[in-house]
């Protein structure tokens, strides 16, 4: 299903100070490409109408990340908040009459499967506004989803302003909305800044909603892991792992032997045929492409090579743009050869 009524709005403006990084937060490499390039790959895999993206921090950096696709970017000079860097697109949307899918650039282990699902949740409610969220154990740091009796959501309370038993609320905000358009800027001119950071909260949306007596939808996301917000190095590493697992078992599921595979690193850009067997503490990055039936022993490092089916790399081999004939046995040897 296409979803070609749709406008993808990607935020990417913020510093990210807690990276403690000169690098734009959403340029840090996670599975081998910028952050935010998995974001708008998923994007890209569901098609939409278009994708915008919101930079202001070192907004060259990002673009240039870029340089070739076919994308929208609107500068937010100064970051004011969510809220502020959605505004910033109104002239960008003024013609837009159909939803807006929001979501930030840090969040790139959400997944294609679950953005249709929200998607869909939102048209077959007739919603003005759905709001993705999910149940954790620690929500610190989260903005909390504040519910009434009946579990609908009333508001959304963020972590500095939220009281000390909106705090213990374990349900919070994915950082993900469906939200109509002219909705949505309408009620974005009635957010205030009078909170703990003195910015335009996006999340106020969800307040003056059911203020005026509209229904607000939430989508709660199952797997708690797929909205992790990248904020640290920490948490960078934590998703690299992640994105690397499913890849992982991807290829296991086509058929690739891979033994220990918390020990091997395989890049998105590998392809291996199968009855080929992985063994561990094996590095395979760049654009690979190895055939049927390969063994590759342990401590072996292969990057941008062309393997032949039945190949067998010996331990402690270190390929770089190789082409092994099908049938060849390599023996502990570096080989680095133009293709």
């Amino acid at each position: 299903m296409e979803y070609v009524a749709v406008v993808g709005l990607v935020l990417a403006a913020g510093k990210g100070t807690r990276m403690k990084s000169d690098i734009p937060k959403v340029l840090h490499e996670v599975f081998f490409s910028p952050m935010i390039h998995h974001v708008v790959d998923t994007l890209r895999s569901i098609f939409l109408k278009k994708i915008i993206i919101v930079t202001g921090h070192q907004r060259q950096l990002v673009e240039e990340s870029f340089r070739g696709d076919h994308l929208s970017f609107v500068h937010q000079s100064q970051q004011l908040g969510t809220g502020h860097a959605v505004l910033v697109c109104e002239d960008e949307l003024r013609s837009h009459k159909g939803p807006v899918l929001v979501l930030c650039g840090d969040t790139p282990l959400v997944k294609a499967e679950t953005l249709k699902q929200f998607l869909d949740a939102h048209t077959e409610a007739a919603s003005l506004l759905t709001v993705m969220t999910t149940i954790v154990d620690e929500p610190e740091n989260y903005g909390r989803i504040v519910s009434d009796e009946c579990g609908d959501i009333v508001r959304i309370v963020e972590e500095k302003d939220a009281t000390p038993a909106q705090k213990k609320i374990r349900e919070i905000n994915a950082g993900i909305y469906c939200v109509d358009a002219q909705f949505l800027f309408a009620a974005l001119h009635r957010v205030g800044t009078c909170n703990m950071q003195g910015e335009v909260y996006l999340t106020d949306i969800v307040a003056i909603a059911t203020g005026d007596g509209i229904h607000v939808h939430k989508y709660c996301c199952i797997d708690n892991e797929e909205v992790l917000g990248v904020n640290s190095r920490r948490e960078l590493a934590q998703a690299h792992s992640v994105l690397q697992r499913r890849y992982l078992r991807v290829l296991m599921e086509s058929g690739v032997t891979i033994i220990q595979p918390e020990s091997v690193t395989i890049g998105k850009q590998v392809s291996i045929g199968k009855d080929s067997v992985i063994y561990p503490n094996t590095s395979l990055t760049g654009v690979c492409d190895l055939g049927s039936g390969v063994h590759i022993d342990s401590f072996v490092k292969i990057h941008d090579c062309i393997i032949g089916d039945f190949v067998r790399i010996g331990s402690f081999s270190h390929l770089q743009q190789a082409n092994i004939p099908s049938s060849s046995i390599v023996v502990s040897h570096t080989v680095d050869i133009k293709m």
